[in-house]
């Protein structure tokens, strides 16, 4: 599977791992309140691989490691 999203002007591409990955890279959960989730998920420990951001206006995300390098997406749309 390959998804292609667009990168805005102020970040800098992430370039491709020099091995293929094989196996999950990661999965997500759609939330209601992503603040909210992401502070009782640090109070239980969580690491979080990208805090909380907006993609585009009413998209927020935030990815969480887990193990075998793979993460956890949270997904709230307003």
């Amino acid at each position: 599977m390959v998804f292609i999203a667009p990168v805005p002007a102020d970040e800098q591409m992430q370039s491709n791992p020099s091995d293929p990955h094989l196996g999950l890279d990661h999965f997500g959960f759609r939330v209601d309140n992503l603040e909210e989730t992401v502070a009782d998920l640090k109070s239980r420990g969580a690491d979080m691989a990208r805090e909380p951001r907006t993609i585009r206006p009413g998209v927020h995300v935030a990815f969480v490691r887990a193990p075998d390098d793979v993460r956890i997406e949270l997904l709230q749309r307003d």
